[in-house]
């Protein structure tokens, strides 16, 4: 244990441990700047460095933030980027992808370019993501047509959980099961 007089040897080494425990954190989990820094204060003020205070640990976690920032460990565009392709790929309407990332505290500056990468690439992204929701809930037009008006409002209601406006989902619910077949064949 390191005395309590000699506070600058014990910040300098609160510091290499806080840049330790982010590089082991990143490597494992790849977070965004807002979760790093979260779980970085969780660790520090559940346990706490001895002759350390509470608010100079805040002050410690954006300094090692900074750093990690400067030499591109961190990396909030990247990450906003990369969640925002796996969650396309998954069939999340671009609203939920929005909410995703703006929990994941995200800036909003991020979010806004990331999502209008992805309305670049393809202008109707929302319906085929919501096709795909189909495809894996077996819902809409990959039901059975004597079913399929039976289930219309809870199949509507599935992809407006989903985050699907009710246009998009009910483009995705009217269409016929050969079309549907056409498009997937696509992606």
């Amino acid at each position: 244990m390191i005395p309590l007089k000699n506070k600058k040897k014990n910040l300098e080494t609160t510091v290499e441990e806080m840049r330790d425990f982010s590089v082991t954190y990143i490597e494992k989990y790849a977070p965004s700047k807002q979760q790093l820094r979260t779980y970085l204060l969780k660790k520090y003020l559940k346990f706490g460095a001895p002759g350390v205070k509470k608010n100079e640990i805040k002050d410690l976690i954006d300094v090692v933030l900074s750093e990690l920032e400067d030499t591109k460990y961190l990396n909030d565009k990247f990450y906003s980027n990369s969640k925002a392709k796996n969650l396309v790929q998954r069939g999340n309407s671009i609203n939920k992808i929005r909410n995703y990332l703006m929990s994941k505290g995200i800036d909003q500056k991020f979010v806004k370019e990331t999502l209008d990468k992805i309305k670049d690439e393809n202008e109707d992204q929302d319906f085929f993501s919501a096709l795909k929701v189909c495809k894996k809930r077996r819902i809409g037009p990959c039901r059975a047509e004597d079913n399929r008006p039976l289930f219309y409002k809870k199949d509507i209601a599935i992809l407006a959980r989903n985050g699907f406006d009710f246009d998009t989902s009910k483009r995705a619910m009217d269409l016929s099961k050969e079309d549907y077949e056409k498009i997937t064949r696509l992606f």
